[in-house]
C-alpha cells in the first residue's frame, strides 16, 4: 500500500505518546549517562545569541570600539551577547530539544587587533590573551559556573570550545617584512637569520627530541625573525609562562600547506610550540582545571590538525584522565580537521595518527551541499558511509562524530544553498533546508544545529557575514537578509517557538529521544542512485532490533517505487510523514515522496 506524502512544506508529526512512553530513560539515569552519540548539540557564539546584561557590552574597558572592541552596528566587533542572556534563555533551547550546548570560546580575548582600517575585535573567542578567564564582555568566571549549573539541571550538557594551536596576535618580529613563512630548513633552530648566520642554541637536537632536557637548550627564538612584544603588551598572557617567546614558532605566516601548517602563524595569531614538553604541560594543566573547577562535559577543539599528532598523544589521555577524576564519564572530544569534500578518509586519519576519539564531520557536511545543494547523486551519502570503517574503531567512532550543515566558519547551509542556485524561491530553500535537518537529526551522529538555524537565518556568506545576533541586531548587512519561513528580519528578537523551523527540530529531536535507534541504532543504506531522488536508510535498535527506516528525496520532483527492507519488518507505521503500512513483498516497501521531502517508518 502506498500512501501520499504531501508536500515538502508541510510540517512533519510529532512521534506517538506510546512511542515516547515506551522508549522512556531509567528514572535514575542522569545527563552523565548519555552517549556522545544521544546528544542533540547546539553550537553558538555567545556573542550572538541574547544580550542579558548591557552593562559589560564594552568589557570594562574604556574609550571607543578600537579600544573595546564593542561596536553592535559591525558584523565584526563584539555586539552584545553573554553569558547572562544564555542563561536567560535556557527554555528556549530546552524546549527545542537541545541536550548540549557548545560555545564558541570564551575565554579573555585581545579585544581589537588588525592593521589600521582593517581592525576587527575578539567577539568570536580565537585570540586568547587570558586562558583562565572568561572574557568580560560575556560575563564572570562566576556567571560561567552558574551556567554550567544551571544547564546541567537541566539535563544538558555543556561543551567548551578550545584552542591549543595559538594565542592572540602579540609577538611582532622587527625584520618582518611580509611576515611570510621561513622554513625549517632554510632557518634552522642552530643559526641565527638563516643557515649561514652566526650559531645560536648550541647542543639542541631540534624538537623532535622531546625531551625537557633537550628543549632546555632552546633559549634564542630569533632562529628565522628577530620577534619582538610590545612594551603595552608585556605580561598580558595568562598563565605567565606564555608570555615568553620561546614557546612559540616564530616562523611567519602559514599556507596551511605542508610543513607550514605546522609551524607557521594562523594569519598572523601566535603559533604555539606544541613540541615543547612546557608548552604540553601546560596546556594540560590549563584545560584539566577548567574541567575539574566547572564540570565541562566535552571539548570542540580549534585548529586541530595545525598541531602536532604526538601534542594530542598526551593531551587526550590526560583530559580524559582529568574527566575520569571528576567524575564525568562520557566526556567528549571533537577535534576541528576541515575538509571541504566528503573525504571521511582525510578526517579518518586523524583517528589514527593522532588519536583523536571523534572529529568533527566535515564530511557530512559537504555531503549534504552536495546532493541537497547542489544536485549530486545520492550515492554520495552511500559513499560517506561506507567509509565509516576507516575511522579507528569503524562505526563505533563514526556514531559518535558531530555532524553539522554549515556554522560561523563555513557559513549557513541555507546560504550556500543559494549561492549555487541564486534563483532558488524561499518556498524551495525552506523545503531543501527542512529537509537536510532531517537527515542531520537521523543519520548517524551527534546533529549540531547552529544558532539561528532554527529561526531561518540565511547568510549572505560565511565568517562574518554567518554570524547574525538572535536578539535584535543593528547590522545592516544582517538585517536586509530575507529569512525563510518568516517576516521577520534580523532586526527584530528572533526567538519565536512556532517558527517552522524550530517546530520541525522540536519535533524531530522528540522522535530521536524516543526511539534508540536514531541516536545509538546501526546505520544500513537501503537505496540511493547516482542521480538525486532517493536515499534510504535504516537504524536498527540496538537492543530490540526493531528497524525504523528513512526515507529523503534530494531532488525536486516527486518520487514512487520501493526499498528494501528487513524480511522481518513486515508492517510499518509513521514516526514522521506518511508510510506505506505493510511491505508490497517480503523485504519491499513502497514508498511515494513529494519534492524534497522525508518519512521516517518504524517497522512493527
Amino acid at each position: 500500500m502506498v500512501l501520499s506524502l504531501g508536500t515538502a512544506t508541510a510540517c512533519h508529526a510529532a512521534p506517538a505518546p506510546e512511542t515516547a512512553s515506551r522508549a522512556a530513560p531509567a528514572a535514575t539515569a542522569t545527563y552523565l549517562d548519555r552517549l556522545p552519540q544521544e546528544e542533540v548539540v547546539y553550537f553558538v557564539l555567545p556573542d550572538r545569541f541574547e544580550n542579558g546584561d548591557p552593562s559589560n557590552d564594552t568589557g570594562g574597558l574604556s574609550g571607543g570600539p578600537l579600544d573595546h572592541g564593542f561596536d553592535p552596528t559591525h558584523k565584526g566587533f563584539y555586539n552584545g551577547g553573554d553569558l547572562k542572556g544564555l542563561t536567560e534563555r535556557l527554555d528556549y533551547l530546552e524546549e527545542m530539544g537541545i541536550t548540549a550546548i557548545w560555545f564558541a570560546p570564551i575565554f579573555k580575548n585581545k579585544p581589537v587587533q588588525g592593521p589600521p582600517g582593517l581592525e576587527s575585535a575578539g567577539y568570536h573567542g580565537y585570540w586568547v590573551t587570558d586562558f583562565t578567564s572568561i572574557d568580560p564582555h560575556f560575563g564572570t568566571n562566576e556567571e560561567f559556573k552558574a551556567f554550567v549549573e544551571a544547564a546541567h539541571a537541566r539535563g544538558m550538557k555543556v561543551y567548551m570550545d578550545i584552542i591549543t594551536n595559538h594565542t592572540a596576535d602579540v609577538i611582532k618580529y622587527s625584520n618582518g617584512g611580509d611576515y611570510s613563512y621561513r622554513s625549517l630548513a632554510d632557518y634552522p633552530y642552530s643559526t641565527r637569520g638563516d643557515a649561514n648566520g652566526p650559531r645560536i642554541n648550541e647542543g639542541f637536537l631540534g624538537d623532535t627530541v622531546r625531551t625537557a632536557e633537550n628543549f632546555d637548550k632552546l633559549t634564542d627564538p630569533n632562529y628565522a625573525y628577530d620577534v619582538m612584544i610590545p612594551e603595552a603588551e608585556q605580561g598580558i598572557k595568562v598563565p605567565g609562562w606564555l608570555n615568553d617567546p620561546i614557546y612559540y614558532h616564530n616562523r611567519g605566516d602559514t599556507t596551511f600547506e605542508g610543513e607550514n601548517s605546522l609551524y607557521g602563524d594562523f594569519v598572523g595569531l601566535d603559533d604555539l610550540f606544541t613540541e615543547h614538553p612546557r608548552v604540553v604541560d601546560g596546556m594540560i594543566e590549563i584545560f584539566g582545571d577548567w574541567i575539574e573547577d566547572y564540570r565541562v562535559d566535552g571539548f570542540r577543539i580549534d585548529t586541530a590538525r595545525h598541531v602536532n599528532n604526538e601534542f594530542w598523544q598526551q593531551f587526550l589521555p590526560a583530559m580524559e584522565a582529568r574527566a575520569e577524576a571528576a567524575g564525568i564519564p562520557n566526556f567528549h572530544v571533537f577535534g576541528e580537521v576541515f575538509v571541504e569534500k566528503p573525504d571521511a578518509g582525510y578526517l579518518a586519519r586523524y583517528t589514527h595518527m593522532a588519536d583523536f576519539p571523534a572529529l568533527l564531520d566535515f564530511a557530512f557536511a559537504a555531503a549534504a551541499l552536495e546532493t541537497i545543494g547542489k544536485g549530486e547523486g545520492t550515492d554520495v551519502w552511500a559513499r560517506l558511509f561506507e567509509d565509516d570503517v576507516l575511522y579507528e574503531g569503524g562505526y563505533d567512532t563514526a556514531i559518535t562524530l558531530p555532524t553539522f550543515l554549515g556554522n560561523h566558519d563555513l557559513g549557513r547551509f541555507s546560504g550556500m544553498v543559494k549561492a549555487a542556485n541564486p534563483d532558488i524561491s524561499n518556498d524551495e530553500l525552506l523545503a531543501r533546508t527542512r529537509l537536510a535537518h532531517a537527515m542531520l537529526m537521523t543519520l548517524r551522529g551527534s546533529p549540531v544545529i547552529y544558532s539561528g538555524d532554527e529561526q531561518g537565518f540565511v547568510s549572505d556568506g560565511n565568517d562574518q557575514l554567518a554570524r547574525e545576533t538572535l536578539f535584535p541586531s543593528r547590522v545592516e548587512v544582517y538585517n536586509d537578509n530575507d529569512l525563510m519561513g518568516t517576516d521577520a528580519t534580523t532586526a527584530e528578537a528572533n526567538f519565536d517557538q512556532q517558527h517552522p523551523l524550530y517546530v520541525e527540530l522540536r519535533n524531530l529531536a522528540a522522535i530521536r529521544k524516543a526511539n534508540a535507534a536514531l541516536s545509538k541504532g546501526r546505520q544500513v543504506t537501503r537505496g540511493y542512485g547516482t542521480e538525486p531522488g532517493l536515499f534510504a536508510a535504516s537504524r536498527i535498535d540496538p537492543v530490540s532490533g526493531t528497524e525504523i527506516l528513512l526515507l529523503f528525496n534530494t531532488s525536486g520532483e516527486a518520487i514512487r517505487g520501493n526499498v528494501l527492507v528487513d524480511v522481518a519488518s513486515t508492517e510499518f507505521r509513521a514516526l514522521s510523514g506518511n508510510c506505506a503500512t505493510n511491505v508490497t513483498a517480503p523485504g519491499s516497501l513502497a514508498y511515494e515522496l513529494a519534492p524534497f521531502d522525508y518519512a521516517i517508518c518504524e517497522a512493527q
